[in-house]
């Protein structure tokens, strides 16, 4: 094995788990993820940190407070309207619905409950406010090529049972 270290320019490909507070399993990738370590990547803040130092075949276990995964839940980014202001195609629990602010910013909100008439929507990443457990086993560390400045494989973390539509 390889006696490379992660640290930022190098690419790693990752293999990991993440469990919830009940021991759940959120997103899991058992085939290899690779990015240049440093750059713009889609970890979560935390499992960036539990691996730097680690060399390929290292696993690390970490737990991971909600501020080092996807922040605390923001109440201000929580609101209900009514069910009849809402499209069709958005009426069930886990659609995700694009929002956009006077600045021409757009944020995924989530259908989070529908209740009497009215639908809760969430701006709260669905594991925001989470204590996270983040399995990761470091499968190679090497001297970044040209052209791979970023991430080849890494995606967003969904919650289970939420659905996408644009």
């Amino acid at each position: 094995m390889s006696k490379e270290i992660v640290q930022p320019g190098k690419y790693v490909s990752i293999s990991y788990t993440i469990r919830d507070q009940d021991g759940n399993v959120v997103e899991q990738h058992d085939l290899p993820i690779g990015f240049v370590y440093g750059s713009d990547t889609e970890l979560i803040g935390g499992m960036d940190k539990a691996i730097a130092g680690k060399k390929a075949g290292d696993e690390v276990e970490v737990e991971l407070p909600p501020q080092e995964a996807f922040g605390e839940h923001d109440p201000e980014l929580t609101f209900t309207d009514d069910l009849d202001n809402v499209p069709p195609q958005f009426r069930h629990v886990g659609a995700e619905v694009q929002m956009q602010n006077e600045a021409g910013e757009t944020k995924t909100f989530f259908i989070a409950k529908i209740e009497d008439g009215k639908v809760s929507i969430d701006g709260n990443h669905p594991l925001a406010g989470k204590t996270l457990t983040v399995q990761v086993k470091i499968l190679e560390v090497r001297d970044a090529q040209p052209g791979e400045d970023r991430t080849s494989g890494i995606h967003s973390v969904q919650a289970p049972g939420s659905t996408s539509i644009n």
